[in-house]
């Protein structure tokens, strides 16, 4: 571990050498790496974007992908990326559990570890990132989300299971120079983000961003009177350098650092004294990037393309009585954990490296080929409680290829293949398809179909069982490889009498199938964890069906309506139904917006019903206070609402907005709360939300390049 250590810090340090070189030296925007795919042209895709619609269906992509733009970011308070998704029934957002606010994502009926996470086409969030990714990155240093269904490119690797959600951040090349938001809730939290753009010589080589964020809340809230803080005290900041030059032989070099440094205190309320149970974790992240392109001829038909990230992550966690005595003996039982002394910490280091190098050719405008070598390598290092401190590396080494064929816009299929060595003893090979098919201008059909293969991280995973006293086995299993083949078709209608192509009807569903999985069982006295092959005729999939419909009827006034029904299976040991636990069965979605004469007013409303889930067997019946929940084995049906109004003037906008106004909550979201040091103390079965009305306000402030 020392030896990599030492890597990354010289790593870094000639990446911080590197930046500080380049401060002697604005950008040209047209990207001709071939990093992006089709998007060649960043800055002019990014204003595009923002003149759409804020969430809608892109037409020009080969894949059925979703587009949540500049104006969509800004429909919400949008403090970080899991507040982003709230208009999109494609993607639930989630709690891992009820006291440290960590965050997870669904998509297609699963969870977001099997959705690849992509900062600008650069896999993010893996690992130890993977619990508090969402919370640290900021709506508003963002221009675009893209959210792609089903399996994707093989370029980026095949970690894409169910799909693909890539981030575009704010660019050098920003025509503005800086922009500031900062906000404020009616619970304490507080954010303030801002963005600098900034082009450093007459010759447009050199530019630069830099994005820093703050956030906080400094008050305690128990609404529900449980006697623990329905949202954890924490403390987050961000910093983040991004660069890129640009010659004029077409040359482009891009490269960043970012930092994350974040702490939050959970559990019970500080007026219950020292002896309080507590949920205390801390992170610390840096990441490194460095992408080149270079154009091997003047029409860049030809090119080849290096991507090289690196990361260090560092988590500290405790659960239990912070006052716990040292010398009093450790134990991983929580039944053999004195009352009031009992605690379980883990703490972990990770150290990623992401290399990717192509080669890109078109032919012509029907035919492209792309071959690439790609590794990637995790070095985790971890203690859980008693357990003796662990080092584990993690490594797969590919080679893949793709084939594009495009007939005008009527048809393009795009075949993909990698063979992946992971470790040193599994190698596997990962078939890709995607199909596009425009018979005429307002349809278009769309069907791929594909292996998915990820490490999984059982405990990392599954972050929430850590806020539980139940005895956990997940460290017995390993790092299994994970396998899935997903496959699905979407189908999308522009009706034919808007001209603007803002009407669309759209149909898809997907399938996800595992052939290996590790299964996450919840007991009343345990929680196990085991592999899908351990149990003969077993099995795991999901079928998921949506339909989204769009609108402008008049200027000004759009609509969006989304329904999507999931049917997800599990089997798990003793359990009495293969329906997958706490996955909802459906969701709608109706977005209104109205924008008035230029934009100077701007009112967003949004309702969602939230369909039931099926709950752990132990959950069934379960008697709380008195009071017995889930007698037939589901969860409620509950609505959220949200609103916003938007001033706008010269160069700065107010808002003014309100989330989940119906003020629903999920009841007694901590089983055994009363008892938290005892054995049956629960806080990781969350499926709605844990905050009542939430009221915000804030402010938007944009300085412009001057001519």
């Amino acid at each position: 571990m020392a030896i990599h250590r030492t890597l990354f810090r010289t790593i870094y340090s000639s990446l911080a050498l590197f930046a500080g070189l380049a401060f002697t030296a604005k950008a040209q925007q047209i990207d001709t790496t071939g990093i992006y795919g089709e998007r060649q042209d960043t800055l002019s895709a990014s204003v595009f974007t923002a003149q759409r619609a804020g969430n809608y269906l892109s037409k020009l992509g080969d894949n059925r992908t979703e587009v949540i733009s500049a104006a969509g970011l800004c429909k919400m308070a949008c403090c970080n990326l899991a507040e982003s998704f709230e208009n999109s029934a494609s993607v639930t957002v989630g709690y891992s559990d009820a006291v440290t606010g960590a965050r997870q994502i669904r998509l297609l009926g699963q969870n977001g570890i099997y959705t690849q996470m992509l900062d600008e086409n650069r896999p993010v969030m893996r690992g130890l990132n993977a619990p508090f990714g969402l919370n640290y990155v900021p709506g508003q240093w963002l221009e675009s989300i893209q959210i792609a269904k089903g399996v994707t490119s093989v370029i980026n690797g095949v970690e894409s299971m169910t799909g693909q959600i890539n981030m575009e951040h704010r660019k050098p090349t920003d025509e503005k120079p800086l922009f500031v938001q900062a906000s404020a809730m009616n619970d304490s939290k507080c954010d303030l983000n801002i963005a600098s753009s900034l082009q450093l010589d007459e010759m447009e080589k050199w530019s630069t961003v830099i994005l820093a964020h703050l956030s906080g809340n400094f008050a305690e809230h128990d609404m529900n009177a449980d006697g623990f803080k329905d949202d954890p005290s924490q403390r987050t900041m961000a910093l983040a350098n991004r660069w890129l030059y640009y010659a004029p032989s077409g040359l482009q070099v891009r490269f960043g650092l970012s930092a994350v440094a974040d702490s939050r205190l959970g559990g019970q309320v500080e007026s219950l004294g020292n002896g309080r149970w507590m949920a205390d974790v801390t992170n610390r992240s840096i990441d490194g990037y460095v992408k080149v392109g270079v154009p091997l001829n003047e029409t860049n038909s030809q090119n080849i393309a290096f991507v090289l990230d690196i990361t260090d992550q560092q988590m500290q966690s405790r659960y239990g009585n912070r006052m716990f005595n040292p010398l009093m003996p450790v134990t991983s039982s929580p039944a053999l954990m004195p009352a009031g002394i009992g605690y379980r910490f883990y703490n972990a280091n990770q150290q990623s490296l992401f290399f990717n190098s192509l080669y890109q050719n078109e032919l012509n405008e029907s035919h492209k080929f792309t071959l690439g070598l790609s590794a990637l390598a995790d070095w985790y290092s971890d203690v859980l409680t008693s357990d003796c401190y662990t080092t584990t590396a993690m490594n797969d080494l590919g080679v893949f290829g793709e084939y594009t064929f495009h007939r005008s816009d009527v048809l393009s299929v795009i075949t993909g293949l990698r063979a992946d060595l992971y470790g040193f003893d599994k190698f596997r090979f990962s078939p890709r398809l995607t199909v596009k098919y425009m018979p005429e201008e307002h349809w278009v059909f769309r069907a791929n179909a594909g292996r998915g293969i990820r490490y999984s991280n059982p405990l990392i995973d599954n972050f929430g069982v850590l806020s539980s006293s139940k005895p956990v086995n997940a460290r017995e299993l390993g790092h299994p490889l994970e396998e899935s083949w997903t496959a699905g078709a979407n189908v999308t209608w522009y009706l034919p009498f808007d001209k603007k192509e803002k009407t669309y009807l759209s149909l898809d569903w997907f399938n996800t199938t595992f052939s290996e999985q590790v299964l996450v069982g919840y007991y009343a006295d345990r929680i196990d964890f085991s592999l899908l092959s351990a149990a003969p005729g077993a099995r795991s999939y999901t079928n998921n069906l949506q339909l989204d419909f769009s609108t402008e009827p008049v200027r000004g006034f759009t609509a969006t309506l989304t329904a999507r029904l999931t049917d997800p299976r599990q089997n798990l040991p003793c359990q009495s139904d293969d329906i997958k636990p706490m996955t909802s069965l459906y969701k709608g979605v109706l977005n209104l917006q109205y924008a008035t004469r230029l934009s100077r007013w701007i009112f967003d409303f949004t309702a969602s019903v939230n369909g039931p889930c099926r709950v752990w067997d132990f959950m069934k019946g379960i008697e709380i206070d008195g009071k017995e929940y889930y007698t037939d084995g589901y969860t409620d049906v509950y609505p959220l609402l949200y609103a916003q109004v938007t001033r706008r003037f010269k160069g700065f906008d107010i808002y003014l907005g309100g989330e989940n106004l119906t003020g629903y909550t999920q009841p007694c979201p901590i089983i055994d709360a009363d008892t938290p040091f005892g054995t049956g103390f629960d806080a990781s079965c969350v499926w709605g939300p844990l905050m009542g009305v939430k009221l915000y306000a804030g402010i938007r402030m944009t300085i412009w390049k001057k001519e």
